[in-house]
């Protein structure tokens, strides 16, 4: 077998000088036995020569635009974004008007607007996105936090009951703070998309809650005919429930969103939007309305620039 290295080269000057240096060196002691070797030390790359960058990111201001940055997220909804805010409605009850011109009943549903005011901006600089905050309704001065209450007062507006945001593309949807949102904010003839949380129905089972078609009701089956049988596989699926299993549970309040409704009429004296069709919710319930995004949009002179309100405040 080959003979054992000796460690007292380690402790040579000359080794210890090398493994400190900052660059590369290789020597060779000079030893009359067969057993002389060569050993090489390399140090760390120069900071100097390689400097790292001040900045992480690059700023050129001729880059193109990151697709995961907020800026590129704007971009892509600003197509689908509606140029203009929305209002909130209640929802009054469902009845039914007869065409003139061909007979054919129509159900519809009846809105009311109920004094519908702006009291708040969200902008892009400081929010990351533009939208106009509405309020709705009233409520007593004395079931409202102090904060708030010393927000409707720079607003100048009454206590309100709901307050929503919406949307707009940009900053030529912004309405004044303070703006009154009436009926004759949407056109008859126009499509809405109408927003609201769904009827609360409590816990359900499956069949009633996913449309279940139930279990056999013969040949052996006992005291499960409405029951969701297994929630899932043995050893192949891992012996677990798979998230997002139907089952069992509470169903209904949730929010839900009938795009694409015809106005059929619209009533400035008395706040009310009817409607083409069914709008979720139950009767007094709060809608939100806005114009939709899947038809073009209404033609509508533009709305009052916000600046021009706030600069004479």
């Amino acid at each position: 077998m080959p003979p054992r290295l000796s460690m007292r080269w380690a402790q040579s000057p000359i080794a210890s000088t090398a493994r400190h240096a900052s660059r590369p060196t290789t020597f060779a002691p000079q030893c009359a036995s067969r057993n002389a070797f060569a050993i090489t030390t390399r140090g760390m790359k120069s900071v100097t020569k390689h400097p790292h960058p001040t900045n992480r990111y690059n700023h050129a201001p001729n880059l193109p635009v990151l697709g995961a940055s907020s800026t590129a997220a704007l971009e892509r909804k600003a197509f689908t974004t509606p140029l203009r805010t929305g209002a909130i409605a209640l929802k009054r009850g469902m009845t039914a008007m007869v065409d003139p011109e061909t007979g054919i009943r129509v159900p519809c549903t009846v809105l009311q607007i109920d004094r519908c005011q702006v009291v708040h901006h969200k902008r892009r600089a400081i929010h990351g996105y533009w939208a106009v905050a509405v309020g709705s309704g009233y409520r007593h001065p004395s079931n409202i936090t102090r904060p708030m209450l010393g927000h409707y007062a720079v607003c100048e507006v009454s206590p309100k009951e709901h307050i929503k945001e919406f949307r707009v593309k940009d900053e030529k949807g912004l309405l004044a703070v303070g703006e009154v949102i009436g009926a004759d904010w949407f056109l008859q003839g126009q499509f809405v998309d109408a927003r609201a949380n769904t009827k609360g129905k409590g816990f359900a089972g499956g069949m009633k809650k996913h449309g279940w078609g139930g279990q056999p009701a013969s040949h052996g089956q006992s005291l499960m005919h409405r029951g969701m049988g297994s929630s899932g596989g043995g050893q192949g699926s891992g012996s677990r429930v798979h998230p997002g299993r139907p089952m069992a549970g509470r169903m209904g309040n949730e929010r839900h969103t009938v795009q694409n409704l015809k106005v059929l009429q619209v009533d400035k004296e008395n706040g009310i939007v009817v409607v083409n069709g069914a709008v979720p919710g139950p009767k007094g319930c709060m809608v939100m309305l806005q114009d939709a995004v899947k038809k073009p949009w209404p033609d509508v002179p533009p709305v009052p620039a916000a600046q021009a309100k706030e600069a004479k405040a």
